[in-house]
């Protein structure tokens, strides 16, 4: 998705005159009448809600909090994040992993049952169609969730392979879960509220694990994972449970954990150094370029077998050309766009994502530069408004992760 959300969250805080909310609105593609909403629309509206629309949906950018407070709320106690916008869908049938296996970098057939990883659907030249969490439930089934900004291309992508595989006598279907919600909930937090809905140990469940299960009554499917770098949960309920599951959840909380927007989902996701589809990465940024080359899998660098396969492992043993980095920076919180320069004035490359940090009080960003250039400590200019500003390259993430992983 085009654009920094924390700057439209910035904007939208500060309480744009009419002209520019329209501006903003075509920006993100649609008119208030063309948006989809989820179940949970008239519950964000309720409790404060400021919606925008995003990936052709209407969501909530913010509440009543700041972003700033919001942000730091979820790392100090907990957030409650309606992603339902995004598309869950499961792959079944005994070929279902060789399958997806061709259209992803991860190995999947390594995978233990109820485990998953963060893996890229790769095209023909090795670049990014879109990044997925990916489960292997069992080994005749798989459950992904992918972005909604890439849902139609995503899944006309896996349908026109399915049918070539399925003619080839491969074994697959799938069903794209539109009568379920995701709520995710982050924080340290999230496991002992979660505790008090369900009967399953939750200490038993690892980052990256995967179970069905009942919570607040609902059979649902839970993967302990997010997008904040904190410890958390991606919930899977059907929808007509999914009010009642965030009513059980805040209430459980005892307040401390909050309704969170899309503005702070994305402070928290650029301080915890993660990607976001259609700016950190693209069609034409390859996983090793963007950094992923840890997901792919080791038995997938050795046979290939993916779309792309070429162009990746050539770059596995050469090294990419562009590398994404960090940065923090002075001056003004660089921008998608923001051209970086090498000391001399010389172009090294372009920030992706840039902002100001709730947790940390300074300006992070990720960019890409030109390989050599990518090392933490390389000083730069980073261009915001036509007035350079220092930067140096940053290891990320910017703020550390809490994962919850056997000790």
């Amino acid at each position: 998705m085009r654009g920094s959300l924390w700057h439209l969250g910035q904007s939208v805080t500060r309480g744009l005159a009419q002209a520019d909310k329209k501006i903003v609105a075509r920006r993100f593609f649609a008119s208030e009448a063309d948006l989809k909403k989820t179940v949970l629309y008239d519950f964000h509206v309720a409790n404060g809600g400021k919606m925008v629309p995003f990936a052709g949906w209407s969501m909530p950018i913010q509440y009543k909090d700041s972003i700033m407070d919001s942000t730091l709320n979820c790392r100090q106690n907990g957030g409650l994040f309606d992603v339902s916008h995004m598309c869950g869908l499961s792959l079944k049938g005994k070929d279902c992993v060789p399958f997806l296996e061709k259209l992803v970098i991860a190995d999947v057939a390594g995978l233990a049952p109820g485990t998953g990883t963060l893996t890229v659907f790769t095209n023909e030249k090795g670049g990014a169609i879109d990044d997925s969490v990916i489960t292997k439930v069992k080994d005749d089934h798989i459950y992904l969730v992918v972005n909604a900004g890439c849902r139609d291309k995503d899944l006309a992508h896996i349908e026109e392979h399915m049918k070539a595989f399925k003619s080839k006598g491969g074994d697959v279907s799938w069903h794209i879960h539109d009568e379920r919600s995701l709520l995710a909930l982050q924080g340290p937090l999230a496991a002992p509220v979660l505790q008090h809905l369900t009967k399953d140990d939750l200490s038993k469940l690892y980052f990256g694990e995967f179970r069905i299960l009942g919570i607040n009554g609902a059979t649902c499917f839970l993967t302990r994972t997010g997008y904040t770098g904190e410890d958390g949960f991606e919930i899977s309920v059907p929808s007509e449970n999914a009010v009642d599951l965030a009513k059980a959840i805040l209430e459980r909380s005892e307040g401390k954990v909050r309704l969170t927007g899309l503005g702070a989902r994305d402070s928290l996701r650029l301080e915890a150094g993660l990607c976001l589809y259609g700016n950190d990465m693209e069609q034409h940024t390859t996983p090793v370029e963007a950094g992923l080359t840890w997901a792919i899998g080791k038995r997938r660098r050795a046979e290939g077998g993916f779309l792309g396969a070429e162009v990746i492992l050539k770059q596995l043993e050469e090294g990419p050309s562009l590398r994404r980095v960090g940065f923090t920076s002075s001056g003004p919180p660089p921008r998608s766009h923001s051209e970086i320069q090498d000391e001399k004035g010389n172009n090294i490359g372009e920030i992706t994502s840039g902002g100001f940090s709730p947790c940390l009080k300074k300006n992070i960003a990720m960019g890409y530069v030109k390989s050599g250039l990518h090392k933490a400590g390389t000083k730069a200019k980073i261009l915001v408004r036509g007035k350079a500003y220092d930067g140096v390259v940053t290891k990320m993430p910017f703020v550390p992760s809490k994962y919850y992983k056997p000790s």
